[in-house]
Formats: structure tokens, sequence, C-alpha cells
């Protein structure tokens, strides 16, 4: 559920899992993200005070390398993703430093990992780039700005545009909204907070503190040259890349007499008023501000909700309360937002560039709030559209769970995880009596989300306590989620493999990293079948559909693009929901044997599996 992640994706030198390396004998084994020690820093003052002081930041790198080459050294780390997270970091601190070889020695370790095509070509381009301009002149001589755009740009004019487009045109679409004001906004409103109640960063934070402090010093005074040698790159290559899915499409008509399905929207709310002919009603509810049915929900004619404390909640569409009166500016920028992702020169994207341009450090968190907001109040009527898409069969109930927008979240306690687990368990229990067949999960919990939440609120006398409160935590929720999912045996839940590009085991994301027979984790590539560069992968993710600029409704009405396995998961929820229509007698682990059976596996990557609802659809209608 965590969105605009890509605004510091400049900073993403390297990225993505491959499978673990073998034990190295002598050091000690990490199976999962909480195996590893943790790392703590103490900071005085304000981190925004910190960037400024020399010493400071001195000081802060010299711990950071440190700590890290020591859990190199005596850790034997089984997950890809979190090693290439270490060697970007030290490659950064080589880079501040100016130890050029050293930087691009950590870029190809980190590329030696790199399964993603795209992210392994595009692997330390701007690093070669900024040493090739040192090299050439002072910095911020025009030798230096000169060489550094030339190389930038014949580093992307030599890569094949068929494969690294999307990631390209996102890089171009970041850069263009990047400046000094931003990020020093960003952590004015983001990490101050939480330095100003622990007293201290933990080790994620302070690795992305000394990425802005690098990218104050380094990649923001380049941002011309940057946007120019992205953009000649983008402008020469206009043609759109092929699109598989329109042929692979699976469409019920009205005239063929199929069976109605009851279709779960688990998720952020949905604005039932855009799908007016296609919700389930409880038939024994009646609008009149009582429990009808006695369930504990009143006037639940379509649905339930709950609030971000876990209790019953009346509204099946997420309340606008301090985003009164915002909703309309801020989707009209997060519209923008999407088009420079994908490099489409609209007016939303123009406008949004001129804000950003002019938008003062003080008033970076009430914009970035406001968009983190829209992105959930959209997100489940998107998910919503997407399921239904080409179904007039499907009836949609709505679940909804909530999640904080804000820059310091509410933090996630023992009581409130209590509350949410109890909530699991309703939620099963409605499922199960309104008859519902397929559940879409486009949402997930981790451990370090929950231990973040704590470090934010100052909650923990030290990093150490923190972490024990949040492994109980998320021991609640886990037991909780993974039970109320299990007792739904004829429930069928497709679930998003998450945007973090990390394997959903090793990270401890609930619900992808269950094994269920009722549980179908699905992965994201793009219009032309090639794997997003945020999605999420690991044994569990069994089938990839489309997650790249997919086309549905927000709230209101309007259409809408979006990017994420939070999209493709509904299509492949859409697919399953259309096989129950066609055969209701079909069971959760018969539905995902056929989408398996009839997926497309590309050759060189036979894990790739990519949905394809018409020869499922054919295979279906032949057993």
């Amino acid at each position: 559920m965590k969105r605009f992640l890509l605004i510091l994706s400049f900073l993403v030198l390297v990225a993505a899992p491959v499978a673990p390396p073998v034990a190295v004998a002598g050091k000690i084994p990490v199976k999962s993200l909480t195996d590893l020690p943790v790392r703590s820093y103490s900071i005085t003052g304000s981190v925004s005070e910190m960037l400024d002081d020399e010493a400071a930041m001195k000081d802060l790198a010299e711990k950071v390398r440190a700590d890290i080459e020591s859990m190199l050294e005596k850790y034997d780390i089984k997950d890809d993703a979190t090693l290439k997270n270490l060697y970007r970091t030290l490659a950064t601190l080589d880079l501040m430093e100016g130890r050029n070889e050293e930087a691009l020695a950590f870029i190809d370790k980190a590329k030696e990992l790199e399964t993603k095509e795209s992210a392994r070509l595009m692997a330390g381009i701007s690093v070669r780039a900024l040493i090739a301009a040192r090299k050439a002149g002072p910095e911020g001589s025009d030798a230096y700005r000169q060489t550094y755009r030339q190389t930038l740009q014949e580093e992307l004019e030599a890569l094949p545009w068929d494969v690294v487009q999307d990631d390209v045109q996102q890089q171009k679409g970041m850069t263009e909204i990047l400046s000094a004001n931003l990020l020093k906004g960003m952590i004015a409103s983001q990490i101050d907070p939480i330095v100003a109640q622990s007293h201290e960063l933990s080790g994620d934070l302070a690795d992305r503190v000394l990425g802005i402090a690098f990218a104050l010093q380094t990649i923001i005074p380049l941002q011309e040259e940057r946007i120019a040698a992205y953009s000649a790159v983008v402008e020469a290559h206009k043609e759109e890349k092929p699109n598989i899915w329109p042929e692979r499409e699976w469409t019920l008509s009205e005239d063929e007499h199929l069976t109605p399905v009851v279709i779960g929207i688990w998720d952020s709310g949905v604005d039932i008023t855009v799908f007016p002919d296609q919700l389930w009603t409880n038939p024994k509810e009646t609008e009149n501000g009582k429990d009808d049915d006695g369930n504990g929900f009143v006037d639940d004619l379509h649905g339930i909700a709950f609030d971000l404390d876990g209790e019953v909640s009346p509204y099946l569409l997420h309340p606008l309360g301090d985003q009164e009166g915002k909703v309309d500016t801020a989707m009209h920028y997060m519209k923008g937002l999407m088009d420079l992702q994908a490099a489409i020169d609209s007016k939303e994207a123009a406008e949004l560039r001129s804000y950003l341009s002019k938008l003062p450090a003080d008033e970076v968190d009430a914009f970035m709030t406001s968009l983190s907001f829209v992105g959930l109040y959209a997100h489940g009527t998107h998910v919503a559209g997407i399921a239904l898409r080409g179904n007039p069969y499907g009836r949609i109930l709505v679940d909804r769970i909530t999640f904080d927008y804000h820059s310091v979240p509410a933090p996630i306690t023992k009581e409130r995880a209590l509350r949410h687990a109890a909530s699991y368990a309703a939620s099963a229990e409605y499922f199960k009596k309104a008859q519902v067949r397929v559940v879409n999960m486009s949402w997930g919990w981790s451990f370090k989300e929950i231990e973040s939440s704590l470090e934010a609120n100052g909650i923990g006398k030290d990093a150490e306590e923190r972490k024990a409160m949040a492994e109980e935590i998320f021991g609640i929720l886990d037991e909780a989620l993974h039970a109320a999912m299990a007792s739904c045996p004829d429930i069928l839940f497709v679930v998003a493999a998450g945007n973090a590009d990390s394997d959903v085991g090793f990270h401890r994301n609930i619900p992808s990293s269950y094994e269920l027979p009722n549980l179908l984790v699905v992965g994201a590539v793009d219009q032309a079948g090639e794997r997003t560069g945020f999605t999420s992968m690991g044994k569990n993710v069994v089938v990839y559909a489309n997650g790249f600029e997919v086309e549905s409704t927000v709230p209101g009405g309007k259409k809408m693009k979006m990017s994420g396995t939070s999209m493709a998961s509904p299509n492949t929820l859409n697919l399953a929901a259309k096989m129950v229509a066609y055969d209701p007698t079909l069971t959760p682990q018969r539905i995902i044997e056929l989408i398996e059976k009839a997926a497309d596996q590309l050759p060189d990557q036979p894990e790739l599996k990519l949905i394809n609802p018409k020869a499922t659809a054919e295979l279906l209608m032949k057993h």
C-alpha cells in the first residue's frame, strides 16, 4: 500500500533478487530479515540540521560503513535484495568520499546478483557518467557538466529500448520533479519527527539520510543535464511498447446466462456509486441505522468496514477527514505523477512539474500527505474496476481495511493489532456467510513496517526493544490473518506480491509469504509481459499479470492509470471470477491449477508464468 517511493528512485543504483546463495562456512546464516543484527545511530538535534554539519555527516557515514562491512563479514545473508541494498549504500559512501573505483566495484557486485534484465542493464549508468564527469573537470565546471550529460545519454542510447523503456521513462519523470526543496521537505516531515522522539536513526533511515545527502551534494546540481539526457533518449523512441494483453482477454456477455459470482474487495474502500449494477446486496439488511440481521454491522447492505483502530466503521469509502476539500487537487496531481512516470507529456504532468518547482520545503509534508491519502482513497475503487472488467456476472462485496497516510503514522500497538486480528476473523466469517467465492487482497503487512511505526512514534527504549515489540505485534497479525484465510477453504484469495522488489518470504510480508491451498500470489509485468522493476518475487509468487499503467475507475467515476502488483492481483482475480461464473463447482485449487497450466512461460525465464485468460478459458471449457 505504500506509494510514491519512486520519488527517490534515482538513489537506487541497483535492484532485485535471485536464487539464494549456498551457505558460507564460518558465517552466521540469515534466513529472514529479523536474523540480521539491529543497526541504530544516536543523533543530537535534527537531521535537517545535521545535513549542514560536515563533521556530523562524516561521523554517521563512518559508523554506517563499519556496521555494514561487519555484517557482510560475519553473516551469510540469503537474500540478494538485502545484499544489493547494502552494496548500494557502500557505493554511495564511496562516491561521497571520491572513491570512484571502489564505488564501481560495489555496483558490479550488485549487478552480478541481478536477474531483471532492465535493472541489470541500467545498473550504475548514472555512476559511470558521474565518474567520467569528475575526470573531465572540477565539479560544477562546463567540462564536468557536459561530460556528465554526454556520457549518461550515450550509456542510455546503447541500451535496447524495448527492454529498458519503462525504467528510462520512470527515471525521466522522477528526475523532472526532483528538487532540493522536495528532498529537504521529506527529511523535515518524515525523518526529523522520528529523531525528535527516539533521538536515533535506524539503519534503514541512516542509509536513506546518507543517500539524500549525496543527492543534495551531487545529483541535484546535475538535474538540468539529467533531464536533457533522459528526454533526448525518450524523444528518440516515440513508438509504443507492444501490448500483449488485449489479445489474451476473455470477455463474458450477458446473453451467456452464467452464474453470478460474489467477489470480495478487501481493500482501502470502494465508491459503490461507481458500480450500481454490480453490487452484492445483503438481503436481510435495510438502510435504517439498525443492525437488522444481528450480525454486528449496521446497514451493511453492500459490505463492511473497519477503521484505523480495527473498529467497525459505517463507511465503505474512506472518509475525507483532514483531507476535506483537498482531494480533487491531489487527484489531479496524482494523475500528473502517473503520467510523468510513463513519460506522458500531459497537461497534468506539466502542472505538477511547475507546482513542485516552486514548492517550499515547509509545504512538502502537506503535499505528500494529500498524495498518500488519494492513493489510498482511490486504491480500492481502482482495484474493483479491474476485478469487474468484462464480467457482467461479478457482484462486489466491500470489506474496507484502513491504513494511515500521514508522514508519521499512528503506531501499530499490541492493542491495535489485537483489534485488527479480530477484524480478520470477522471478515472471514462475513465472506463465508455471503457466499463469496474469490477475494482480492492488494495489501499486506511487513515486519519492517511495524518496526518503523514504533520508531516513528518513539516507542521502546531502544532499537532492540522495538524489534522485540515488533516481533510480538507482527506475530499477532500474522497468526490471525493466516487463521482467517485458512478458515475459508472454499474461497480463493488472490494476493499482490508487493512492490518492494524483494523476496516475500525473506522480508516476512503477509499474506504473500503464506503457503495455503486457497491462496494465489501474483507478481507484476508490464504491457509487453516483461517483469517490472518494482515487483516482489519469491517461491510463493505463482503467476504474473499486467501491473503497469492499468486503467480503471477511481472514486467519482473518472478513469486513471495506475501501476503496481495491486493492479496485477485483480487482473488475475478477474480471470478467476469469470471461471467461477462459467463453472461454479470449481474449487480454489482447481482454479489455480487451470490458471497456472494455461499460463505462458518465457523460454529464458521459466519461473515467470504470465496469465493467459483466453487460453485458460479454452482449457476450462474442455475439462
